[in-house]
């Protein structure tokens, strides 16, 4: 029989796996663990120094770049076009609302990106150091799991501030919230999962409409899970 511990390690690599699987899908390129082995073999080791550093200067740091990531790959795809700046021919989707003076991480992200260019220039996109990233800050903030990344994803040259806009919302209503996150694949049982469910602890969705949800939809979903989502969403805000 499994220990407690085990149990638990095996929920939140549920939530956690569910979590970069579903938002880490969206990519044309051939993706491999093992793409820059030869080409910038310190690359894995520099991002994970470099996220264990920002978070232990700021342990919330890891929430945010986990939510970096997912507000990321929620709009077209893991191609960090989040990270692109306003200019003549581009309307951040830093402007949205779901992302305005609450997106962080940025710095951070920067910061390994010029690391990796004094390593290898030329060589790690950003959209791999903030997959790598938000794998590395889960790791540090509930001590495991971690798992393989896919290595490959492109950097995108375009941002769409008007998909952005429609990030899900902590003000969202049930139909809203089951509509957004069916378009990406998820069941009402995955938006329960996802969002966590303790009163004791803030959402970033309304918890009224998450209660809600038919009783059927929490079949399988334990409170261990749902507390390590909650831990998510709770050091964001």
């Amino acid at each position: 029989m499994a220990s407690l511990s085990e149990t638990n390690k095996f929920t939140c690599t549920i939530i956690v796996s569910m979590l970069l699987l579903i938002i880490s899908t969206q990519c044309e390129a051939q993706l491999s663990p093992t793409l820059y082995d030869a080409t910038c073999p310190s690359a894995l080791n520099t991002i994970r120094m470099g996220i264990r550093n920002a978070v232990s200067r700021e342990r919330r740091m890891a929430a945010s770049l986990m939510r970096l990531h997912f507000h990321d790959c929620f709009v077209q795809g893991c191609d960090v076009s989040i990270l692109l700046d306003d200019s003549s021919s581009i309307d951040s989707e830093k402007n949205a609302l779901p992302n305005f003076k609450s997106a962080r991480g940025f710095d951070v992200i920067d910061s390994v990106k010029s690391q990796l260019e004094r390593v290898c220039p030329g060589v790690v996109s950003c959209a791999d150091i903030v997959a790598v990233a938000a794998r590395d800050a889960s790791f540090a903030v509930i001590g495991g799991p971690s798992w393989t990344v896919k290595l490959g994803r492109r950097d995108s040259t375009a941002a769409s501030r008007s998909l952005a806009e429609n990030l899900p919302s902590f003000t969202d209503g049930l139909d809203k919230l089951i509509s957004t996150f069916a378009t990406k694949g998820l069941n009402a049982r995955d938006l329960v999962a996802l969002s966590g469910i303790p009163p004791s602890l803030p959402l970033i969705y309304n918890i009224k409409a998450i209660l809600m949800l038919d009783s059927r939809a929490l079949e399988g979903v334990s409170s261990r899970l749902m507390v390590a989502t909650a831990i998510y969403h709770h050091l964001i805000w």
